[in-house]
C-alpha cells in the first residue's frame, strides 16, 4: 500500500510507476469523510484511475478500483507531517492513517518516506497517536524500538 502525495510531501509518483513496472500489486486509499476512514482499492493504472478527493488528494475511483481487505497488505508507505528517530508520526490531524494502523488485525511492515528535516528529536503525541515501523529519509533510515512490533 501507497498513498499519492500533495504539497510537499515525499514524492510518491517514482515509487509507485516502480512497483506496477515490476507486477507488484498496488493498493491506495481512499477517504470516507463521513466514517473518517480509509478504504482501501486496488489500482493498475493511476492515469485513468484516480480521481481528485478529499483536499484535493488523487484517490482511486471506487467503480474502477476493486476494494481491498487490509489483511492483503504486506507492506503500507505511510504520509505524515514529521516524525522522530523513535518512529513517532504526527499526521494532518484528521486521526485517518493512526485509526487504520489501530485497526490492523496483522500488522504489515510500516513505513515513512520522509525528507531529513521532518525527522525531529521530539513530538507531540496522543495515546492515540501510532508509530510506524521505520522512518527512511534521503541520509538516514530510523527503526522503530517497540518490542511489540513483530
Amino acid at each position: 500500500m501507497a498513498y499519492v502525495s500533495f504539497g510537499s510531501e515525499f514524492e510518491t509518483a517514482d515509487f509507485i510507476a516502480d512497483l506496477l513496472a515490476r507486477g507488484k500489486s498496488l493498493v491506495l486509499p481512499r477517504v470516507e469523510r463521513g466514517s473518517r476512514a480509509l478504504k482501501l482499492h486496488a489500482v493498475e493504472d493511476p492515469a485513468r484511475q484516480l480521481i481528485a478527493g478529499v483536499w484535493g488528494i488523487q484517490q482511486p475511483r471506487p467503480d474502477l478500483c476493486p476494494e481491498v481487505p487490509a489483511s492483503q497488505l504486506e507492506f503500507v508507505l505511510v504520509p505524515g507531517v514529521a516524525f522522530t528517530r523513535r518512529c513517532e508520526r504526527l499526521g494532518y490531524g484528521g486521526g485517518f492513517y493512526d485509526r487504520f494502523i489501530r485497526d490492523l488485525a496483522q500488522r504489515p511492515a510500516l513505513t515513512a518516506a520522509a525528507y531529513g528535516l521532518q525527522v525531529l528529536p521530539d513530538l507531540p503525541m496522543s495515546e492515540t497517536d501510532q508509530r510506524v515501523d521505520f522512518v527512511v529519509t534521503e541520509d538516514a533510515e530510523y527503526k522503530s524500538s517497540d518490542q511489540s512490533l513483530s
